[in-house]
């Protein structure tokens, strides 16, 4: 017979979960994220080593460098911004047709500053460049499907797609389907 009884973590962290299982007076056992965690044998580095591999002095590090590499990535791709709103204006005016131009021209450094960093763009223009040279609406949902899109983003590329194309109102019919 088990001598832990199991308790349920609400919502939080290691920290947390470490905590609660502290602040019983018997024995107690939880599962967070898939591990189990125990009062008497875990303490805060035994379960950050049981849960993220790294004790928490190693885990806060390789938190610190990755939000330090994010930062400066942030920081360059802000810096490119004006070279790519240039690049991406002139890859729209090449696959787009004309009376999109000055709306796309608008849409561009905003696109580029948001927080999929522009690659909704690419995505447009790929599926708009199909659509343009006479692909099936299948062959589009394909591109668009194939393009690894999130709930919020797949609906960016849609609007984007009926936005800068003359059948883009077709595409998003068909592709929401």
């Amino acid at each position: 017979m088990n001598k832990y009884k199991e308790i349920k973590f609400g919502f939080g962290n290691i920290e947390s979960a470490v905590k609660e299982l502290k602040s019983h007076n018997e024995l107690v056992c939880g599962s967070f994220n898939g591990q189990m965690l125990y009062s008497d044998i875990d303490d805060l580095d035994s379960a950050y080593v049981k849960i993220t591999g790294k004790t928490k002095a190693e885990f806060d590090e390789a938190e610190r460098i990755r939000n330090e590499e994010y930062e400066e990535q942030q920081r360059k791709h802000q810096e490119a911004i004006p070279e790519l709103t240039k690049e991406w204006i002139e890859k729209g005016n090449a696959i787009l047709d004309e009376k999109y131009h000055e709306t796309w021209a608008k849409c561009v450094p905003i696109r580029l500053d948001d927080l999929y960093q522009g690659m909704e763009l690419k995505c447009c223009l790929d599926i708009v460049s199909e659509l343009n040279k006479g692909c099936s609406l299948d062959e589009a949902k394909t591109i668009i499907e194939g393009q690894g899109h999130s709930g919020m983003s797949f609906g960016l590329v849609c609007s984007m797609v009926k936005s800068f194309c003359d059948r883009g109102q077709e595409f998003v019919s068909y592709a929401r389907l």
